[in-house]
């Protein structure tokens, strides 16, 4: 095997039911990374938000941004002693469902805060970006039904795809790999997943690309 010496930090991004944490956990079985999962069961809103979103928008918007900063202040102390890390999101991205579900003087309590969050934190040496199509994901969420995202509607969906879309085709923080993941399936097909493997560990990869794997036909 023979990886990309510059890529140790690796996050991964997507919208609800793009696949993040199952990538993450294969990258992590087959590099022995350091897994950093992003803890949404744990939030004491997140169902509620999804049943009401104008009503608990902030209460679940900050208790993310918490939990995230506590998850991500830690890896100061202990990357020293893992040679890879492997995150199943990216703490800037925490701005996209600000922006979406904020508004008024939450919002402008959101905008002090987040940067002084942020300022300290470890920037990942590559983001990948799992870009997937509205029906696709939807699927996703249907098949792993978890109770949790039972009230998610397409139409949320539809507006955090666009909302993803456009954050991460402006993003210019850290490396990107865009990865057209609708017609593939790196979780059970060893192929898709080593195609995958590849672009990530890449040496001659460029600051943004797009990856668009050859097309397969996904088992219902």
């Amino acid at each position: 095997m023979s990886e990309n010496p510059e890529v140790r930090f690796i996050s991964i991004e997507g919208v609800i039911g793009a696949g993040k944490t199952s990538l993450a956990r294969k990258l992590k079985e087959k590099l022995n990374a350091q897994l950093i999962l992003e803890q949404f069961e744990v939030n004491p809103f997140l169902e509620k938000f999804y049943g009401d979103r104008r009503r608990y928008a902030f209460q679940t918007q900050m208790f993310f941004l918490i939990n995230r900063f506590k998850q991500q202040e830690q890896l100061n102390q202990e990357n020293l002693f893992t040679e890879y890390i492997v995150c199943d999101y990216l703490f800037d991205k925490d701005k996209i469902f600000a922006y979406l579900n904020l508004s008024g003087e939450e919002l402008k309590l959101y905008e002090a805060l987040f940067p002084l969050l942020l300022r300290n934190l470890r920037k990942p040496d590559l983001v990948v970006y799992l870009q997937s199509s509205v029906d696709r994901l939807m699927y996703n969420i249907k098949r792993r039904n978890r109770k949790v995202e039972r009230n998610l509607t397409m139409n949320y969906i539809e507006e955090l795809s666009e909302a993803y879309n456009h954050f991460f085709f402006r993003y210019s923080e850290t490396p990107l790999l865009i990865v057209n993941s609708s017609e593939i399936d790196f979780v059970n097909s060893e192929e898709d997943f080593n195609e995958l493997f590849k672009q990530i560990f890449r040496e001659d990869r460029g600051f943004t690309e797009y990856f668009k794997p050859e097309t397969r036909r996904i088992e219902n």
